[in-house]
């Protein structure tokens, strides 16, 4: 599925393999073996390959399906490696403008906030714990059912604090998975 999905959209750009290659730091022959679903690329490999192809990384990794409700039992679950989030797809797909999801995260002094490669909107919405959010040089600690809206590039923090962990709904836009 991964293979189909990364030729189909390198061929909608009109790129070869060896261009694409050139872009993302790995070799054609590598690409092809990917291409052909004989090969898994690591999520870092994967994120250069979305980059280079204008695509959300998960784009490569969720399946078409045209139902329009996610139902809680089947949402799709994305944990980042070293990242302390476990995050749920809250949208049938990654095929659109807009994203929305839940993440979960631990109380703790990291900043889980991680610069983006493009412009986005965003609005968080706290469902339980606390939320810390860093915009720029201002702090807004937030609660549960209290929300923030703001442009992506002014997030330069993000925590839980308290005693419990923090549950929020994020809508952004473009898709930044």
């Amino acid at each position: 599925m991964i293979g189909e999905r990364v030729r189909t959209r390198r061929t909608e750009l009109g790129l070869t393999l060896r261009e694409l290659a050139a872009q993302v730091d790995l070799t054609a022959s590598f690409l092809s073996l990917i291409e052909r679903d004989q090969a898994d690329p690591s999520i870092k490999s994967l994120r250069k390959v979305a980059e280079a192809l204008d695509v959300p990384m998960l784009y490569f990794l969720t399946e078409d399906d045209p139902n329009p409700v996610v139902r809680r039992d089947h949402r799709k679950k994305l944990m980042l490696p070293g990242s302390p989030v476990t995050y749920e797809l809250l949208t049938p797909d990654l095929n659109r403008k807009l994203e929305m999801f839940v993440a979960r995260v631990l109380p703790s002094d990291d900043n889980i906030a991680e610069p983006l490669p493009f412009p986005t909107e965003e609005c968080i919405l706290v469902l339980e714990g606390n939320l810390s959010v860093q915009l720029g040089e201002a702090e807004y600690r937030l609660e549960a059912g209290d929300s923030i809206y703001f442009e992506g590039s002014g997030l330069s923090g993000l925590c839980a604090w308290g005693d419990r962990p923090a549950v929020f709904v994020s809508a952004v836009t473009p898709a930044i998975f």
